[in-house]
């Protein structure tokens, strides 16, 4: 019965995003509003007594922010889309071990990069096609600087990907989704000092092998 309420809740946002509005279920304006005032930990109470319309909010307040984790991780939309759509997925089935001893963003993001990193594999080597890139604009930049521009970010990308998984995900966090070492700790499970010491050795580790590739 959980399963198919995950899996009813699921359907409801997971193929909308992101920029389009969740639906709404049937909930009244009012209804909603109610909840848009409601913060994050009364939103899972709410849920948690069996309105699934609580979920929605909590996704519609978070779902740009995990999306664009999860696009950190592999650099292609359609992809994004199918790895958020599982990190809600999982919230929603693991709502009642929530504990707000975090916040819900960084329980949000403690669930979104273990699914980046068990579900991504190296060999992705972080990489969008050519195809998938944005055309060229007709002015300002040039046709070769373009390229050159690209072709750089892809090799950002690959070495990016080839970083030891807790250094990938604390570089991600912190430079890409610029929060703050003691969230990244938290999400993470690990020390502040021990998630400064994962981005140096990150950063160290990523200029090494960008200068390799230089050197090629």
């Amino acid at each position: 019965m959980a399963d198919a309420a995950a899996g009813c809740a699921v359907e409801r946002f997971g193929v909308r995003w992101p920029g389009v509005a969740v639906s709404d279920g049937g909930v009244s304006s009012d209804d909603r509003a109610r909840l848009e005032a409601c913060d994050d930990a009364t939103l899972v109470r709410i849920c948690l007594d069996g309105r699934t319309e609580a979920f929605d909010q909590i996704v519609e307040r978070h779902r740009r922010s995990v999306y664009q984790l999860c696009y950190r991780f592999v650099g292609r939309h359609e992809d994004a889309m199918d790895l958020s759509q599982d990190v809600f997925f999982r919230a929603y089935r693991g709502l009642r071990r929530f504990r707000g001893d975090a916040s819900l963003a960084t329980w949000l993001y403690r669930i979104g990069v273990n699914v980046c990193l068990n579900k991504v594999s190296v060999r992705t080597r972080f990489l969008a096609s050519l195809d998938d890139a944005a055309p060229i604009a007709a002015g300002g930049e040039s046709a070769v600087d373009a390229v050159l521009r690209r072709e750089r970010a892809c090799r950002v990308r690959a070495a990016v990907a080839k970083l030891p998984r807790k250094q990938r995900a604390t570089l991600i966090l912190r430079i890409f989704q610029e929060l703050p070492h003691k969230q990244i700790a938290g999400i993470l499970g690990t020390s502040e000092g021990a998630a400064k010491a994962n981005l140096f050795h990150a950063l160290t580790n990523l200029k090494r092998a960008l200068t390799g590739v230089n050197r090629e």
